[in-house]
């Protein structure tokens, strides 16, 4: 590797994580507007979705900035490739959280539903996906990202409690139906939030190993 590219992936690097940063703070708030019935807060993360679309372009640039003058190969050249994919996946989770902050403003308007719903656990555990992902990717840490890969189960398995909860609700007070979707909504895209969480650890393992383990469970003990 050139001292020029060496300079411009760490570069990369440091701009894919603060934007892992600036998404990880968008989930938070999201979540916490819910929890605090706070209309501001969820308007905050909504007007914010720009400036992760900027810094998303920002960061594809980067890397086709790398590919055009320094033509990469071998595990530099798939580090630029996963830095892509990984870009994506982080733009998507930014979106996710400005739908969990549109809910948050529907259900503030509302009567708050009678039996209190409460995300922390299920956001805290794809907050920190979300951050174990990206220390993997900095650190070229395999083991980490393959935790992340079987804590994806973990965060399914408390959507499916959520949607059983949900089911139980609109059956017993079927006038709070509305708002007894929009939260199940809340959580649908927090399942998907670490999902892509999970992407970007499959990406750091295909990086490091070469090995792509998209589709194949067994690969994750």
């Amino acid at each position: 590797m050139t001292m020029h590219m060496k300079k411009q992936i760490e570069k990369l690097k440091q701009k894919l994580l603060a934007l892992s940063s600036q998404v990880e703070q968008q989930l938070w708030l999201a979540v916490k507007s819910i929890k605090d019935r706070d209309a501001e807060m969820a308007r905050r993360v909504i007007d914010h979705d720009f400036e992760i679309d900027k810094d998303e372009v920002d960061v594809e640039e980067e890397c086709l900035k790398i590919l055009a003058l320094y033509q990469p190969v071998a595990i530099d050249l798939r580090f630029i490739i996963t830095a892509l994919k990984i870009n994506n996946d982080l733009e998507r989770i930014g979106d996710l959280s400005v739908n969990i902050a549109e809910r948050s403003e529907f259900l503030v308007r509302h009567e708050p539903v009678d039996e209190p719903f409460d995300f922390n656990l299920m956001a805290e555990k794809a907050q920190v996906m979300l951050r174990d992902g990206i220390a993997a990717l900095v650190h070229l840490d395999c083991a980490l990202a393959h935790h992340v890969c079987r804590s994806d189960d973990e965060v399914d398995a408390l959507n499916k409690d959520m949607y059983d909860m949900v089911k139980q609700g609109i059956l017993a007070r079927p006038e709070q139906i509305e708002s007894l979707i929009h939260l199940l909504s809340v959580s649908r895209h927090l399942e998907r939030i670490a999902d892509h969480a999970t992407n970007i650890a499959e990406d750091v393992i295909y990086m490091v190993e070469g090995r792509i383990i998209r589709h194949k469970a067994e690969e994750y003990e």
